[in-house]
Order: structure tokens, then C-alpha cells, then sequence
């Protein structure tokens, strides 16, 4: 499409409503060229834009997150489209491994008239991961969650969980000495430090590209949507910086 088309003909164009279309301009997600009348013109920019738009919505984003990630890559369609194909190929993955289980629980309830808790509780463990991570996505470049699927593949499910139990139990480790009055400088404060980089690094598998987006992740903790936990608090958080600080400065004396 490469002429220029009115809101009603770029609606039925695309499928999209007018209404959906106006709430996008009064967002400043979708705001197209106006005439001297003020009438909405639509054109192939509008198309690309909404395309990711679009594909973002479907896959999870809340529309700020949207409007964050359009306006970052304006002009890269190649890079925006290859980090579409693989978020929508790993929520094919989740909804095929959803779907599995879902199959399995009807087929056990068939059988024996009884729901299988366990085959419940993995649909519930699938689907709610899937949504706890889509969000995280924009912190990391493209080439980042590449090198991340990569890393989640290589550490396998279980993997992954030991990971989640070692965080677990270095938080209340942290939160505890934080209870306790610890000195950041201290020697437990820089075994605990020694702990929280060594997992950091099993994390990122010295890939410095996910460690930037860890990094801006967690620096932007203000702007995590209401539903995302709090891993810990801003109290722990200012304790391990300064741990790690005294750790630096004790290496390089």
C-alpha cells in the first residue's frame, strides 16, 4: 500500500477498527499525516507501524511498552521483524506445551471422572511464566534475547529452576543480613556479594549484551508493570551495591 488512504479505507484495509485507530493517534502510538481539512491520512509508514503495533499487542505488551519499543526501532523494519518471529515462536512454544497439558487433563478427566492437580497446576506454571517474562523483553536488544533463548535452552527446565532456588535462598540470605545490621564491608557482606555475581554470571553465561539489559532492568524498577513482583527490596538493593563496591575497591588495593 502506497497510497494515501482516508481512516475509514485504512480500517477496512487492515481490519483494525476506526475507533481502535483514534484511541492509537490520542496515544501517540499511531499518529498519521493530516490534511489542511485536519482528515487522518494513512500511508505505508502507518502500515509498518501498525504491523508492531499489532504483533506487539498479540504477544503480550501493554501499549506503553508498545509505544516504548515502536519509537526505539522507527526505522529498523528487518531487526523489529526478526525480534517478532522469535517472540511469536516462543509463545507458539508455551501455547503448544499449554495445550499439551490441557489435552491430558480432559483425557484424564474422561477416564476417571477427576481433574489431575498436577497436569492443572503445570498450565497454570506455563502460562503465568510466559506472562511474567513477556514484559522484560524490551530491556534486552534483539541480539540479547537471542543470546537468552540460547541460554534458557542450554540450562534445560531444570536448569532453570536451580537457578530460581539459588536467587531464592541468596534473597533471604541478603535480607536477613540486611535485618541484622551487616556491614556492607564486612566479610559476610562479601561472600554474599561473591554469591550474587556468581549467579549473575551462571545468568547471563558471560554474555555482556544480557548483562546490559539485567542492567537496565533492574534500574528502571520504578516503570515494572503493577503485576511484576519485587524480587527484593530497595534496601537489599542499596546493601549488595555497596558490597559490591567495597569488593571492587578491595581487589584493586
Amino acid at each position: 500500500m502506497t497510497r494515501a488512504m482516508r481512516i475509514q479505507q485504512f480500517a477496512k484495509e487492515t481490519g483494525v477498527t476506526v475507533r481502535t485507530l483514534h484511541h492509537y493517534d490520542r496515544l501517540g502510538l499511531l499518529k498519521p499525516e493530516r490534511t489542511e481539512s485536519g482528515y487522518r491520512v494513512y500511508g505505508e509508514r502507518d502500515l509498518i507501524r501498525l504491523q508492531r503495533i499489532t504483533v506487539l499487542k498479540f504477544i503480550g505488551c501493554s501499549l506503553q511498552e508498545i509505544k516504548d519499543l515502536v519509537d526505539r526501532n522507527s526505522d529498523d523494519l528487518r531487526t523489529t521483524l526478526e525480534l517478532q518471529q522469535e517472540a511469536l515462536e516462543r509463545r507458539r512454544k508455551t501455547l503448544d506445551g499449554a495445550l499439551k497439558a490441557v489435552e491430558k487433563a480432559r483425557r484424564l478427566l474422561d477416564e476417571s471422572g477427576k481433574a489431575d492437580w498436577q497436569t492443572l497446576k503445570s498450565i497454570v506454571e506455563t502460562i503465568e511464566m510466559e506472562q511474567n517474562t513477556d514484559w522484560m523483553n524490551k530491556y534486552y536488544s534483539p541480539e540479547a534475547q537471542k543470546d537468552l533463548e540460547k541460554r534458557r535452552e542450554e540450562l534445560g527446565p531444570e536448569g532453570m529452576q536451580q537457578g530460581q532456588k539459588d536467587w531464592e535462598l541468596l534473597t533471604a540470605d541478603c535480607q536477613q543480613a540486611v535485618k541484622d545490621g551487616v556491614d556492607p564491608k564486612s566479610e559476610r557482606a562479601q561472600q554474599l556479594a561473591k554469591r550474587w555475581l556468581g549467579l549473575i554470571n551462571a545468568f547471563t553465561g558471560g554474555k555482556p549484551q544480557i548483562a546490559e539489559g539485567l542492567t537496565k532492568l533492574y534500574a528502571d524498577r520504578k516503570n515494572w508493570p503493577k503485576t511484576a513482583e519485587r524480587p527484593w527490596s530497595d534496601e537489599l538493593t542499596a546493601f549488595i551495591l555497596e558490597a559490591k563496591k567495597a569488593a571492587n575497591a578491595s581487589n584493586k588495593s
